[in-house]
């Protein structure tokens, strides 16, 4: 028996176990592979999922073993994003390797106290009113795990989405793509970046000791699963350019679609679904792995709140409305991508219109905000206008008594957090019945004197504030009983720990 057992050791499942365990919930994880990948799938952290690793203190970490690129990803344009002035603390793309990304989210999760299986395989499931019962097998047999949920992060071919009976519509691939990382037999024949010849285009993307080689596969077999070889990928190359380029020393060989599909359910009673195994989508502007740490960032909390027995009824479903909608988003960006980066007169003038936004300071720095999920603004109870509401707070510069800090720092323990910056004893007392879950932290704010109070939930996102001329006491009341639940009882009050 477990709180929670996760299937895929990915960064979804691996995020999702180190938040569940910075909440106290009793965490396996299952990942059918007995070893992590000799290949790297992607290369890209974008500032939002810096922004978000931030709040728990991994982001400089990872930040000092990558490459910063001060623009972000995006097809089909003739322009650059660049994320100079974008709502980040982080305004650049980070270029590391999946799997040490990987690495250091196991490492975390399992400091942490996370159980992490590998070769273990999830067989089967069913799930009653109470519980998850999941059937695992090993290299030595079978066994049997019972927990009070289950989360699927196990990819786009989710066995658990699929045993779940969940609905994954959607569009089928149109078109496919070879990539393989590969080595040139002459390292100046191909430039890095995109080659047109007379049958097609080559893009080149440099790695450490190789290339990641990227054309079209313009006759894929029937079974899409057919293994790609050395050869195929040579011919294609070839064709494109109509001369010959030797590659050799293959290491990942593969083909991927446009294919584009998000679960119908992201809950379904105790089965979640995170990552790749609620949506599928193109890989234009690298936003996969972003997109399973986003949903994975979403998710701890309020599976701990629901697992430990103080969340509203509602919070676990707004996991699937809030990243279901974050979701639909990155479907219609990526195939916009997609679309625009066809070679089709008729959407010349489409082109043309984007390009010229983009070119504009303003339309430039939307367009990298979007591609990136830094204009990510959740519903909030009361809802208001101010533009930080919903949205990330920003890292702000903090002095309390203890000296100076930022509000990452106090996000760190992964509860929720109730700024009072005018050093006054209202705001305390009002929010007093929920200090068991909500730290109560008395500070100043010189970088932003307008800002009286702030409510943050555990994943960092400004559920109510109070400034001049904006927010109230029967407004925080409400964001506190939306977000974490009825006041704790008096007794329970007294003990909750309260920071200045």
């Amino acid at each position: 028996m477990t709180g929670v057992l996760i299937v895929g050791a990915g960064p979804a499942g691996l995020l999702l176990a180190s938040e569940l365990r910075l909440a106290g919930v009793d965490t396996v994880v299952v990942e059918r592979h007995a070893q992590r990948p000799g290949f790297v799938r992607g290369f890209n952290l974008n500032a939002r999922s810096l922004d978000l690793l931030a709040r728990r203190g991994l982001a400089e970490r990872l930040a000092g073993e990558g490459w910063q690129v001060p623009h972000a990803a995006f097809s089909g344009l003739p322009v650059t994003l660049t994320l100079a002035g974008t709502h980040t603390g982080h305004p650049y793309s980070l270029g590391i390797p999946q799997t040490r990304v990987e690495e250091i989210l196991e490492e975390h999760a399992l400091r942490r106290g996370a159980d992490i299986r590998r070769g273990h395989e999830l067989l089967a499931l069913e799930q009653d009113s109470e519980s998850v019962t999941a059937a695992v097998a090993t290299g030595d047999g079978e066994y049997r795990v019972r927990a009070k949920y289950l989360v699927g992060c196990d990819g786009g071919r989710s066995t658990v989405r699929k045993q779940a009976g969940i609905d994954f519509p959607g569009t089928e691939a149109t078109r496919f793509s070879l990539l393989g990382d590969v080595e040139l037999a002459d390292p100046d024949a191909l430039p890095f970046g995109a080659t047109t010849g007379p049958g097609g285009a080559v893009f080149v993307i440099p790695r450490p000791g190789y290339v990641r080689i990227i054309t079209s596969d313009q006759q894929p077999p029937a079974d899409k699963d057919t293994p790609v070889t050395l050869n195929l990928l040579q011919s294609a190359v070839d064709d494109a350019l109509s001369r010959h380029i030797e590659l050799r020393a293959a290491r990942w060989l593969t083909r991927f679609g446009d294919a584009a599909r998000q679960a119908a359910e992201y809950v379904r009673g105790r089965i979640i679904l995170a990552g790749d195994a609620a949506h599928i989508h193109p890989p234009a502007g690298a936003i996969g792995v972003n997109v399973a740490l986003d949903d994975a960032f979403n998710l701890g909390w309020k599976l701990a709140a629901t697992i430990r027995g103080t969340a509203p009824a509602h919070l676990l479903d707004s996991y699937h409305a809030e990243r279901h909608t974050a979701g639909a988003h990155v479907l219609a960006n990526t195939r916009a991508q997609v679309l625009l980066g066809e070679a089709n007169d008729r959407l010349g003038p489409l082109t043309d219109l984007l390009t010229r936004i983009a070119g504009h300071p303003a339309g430039n720095r939307a367009f990298a905000e979007t591609i990136t999920a830094l204009d990510t603004r959740y519903q909030m109870r009361p809802d208001a206008d101010h533009p930080w509401l919903g949205r990330l707070a920003p890292d702000l510069e903090l002095t309390t008594q203890d000296g100076c800090t930022r509000l990452a720092e106090l996000l760190a323990s992964g509860r929720g957090l109730l700024l009072d910056l005018t050093g006054g004893s209202a705001i305390r007392e009002s929010a007093a019945g929920w200090a068991d879950r909500v730290d109560l932290v008395t500070a100043a704010c010189p970088g932003h004197p307008e800002l009286h109070a702030i409510l943050l939930r555990p994943d960092g996102h400004t559920a109510w504030l109070r400034t001049a001329g904006h927010g109230h006491a029967d407004g925080l009341h409400q964001a506190l009983q939306h977000w974490y639940g009825p006041a704790a009882p008096s007794d329970a009050v007294s003990a909750a720990p309260i920071r200045s």
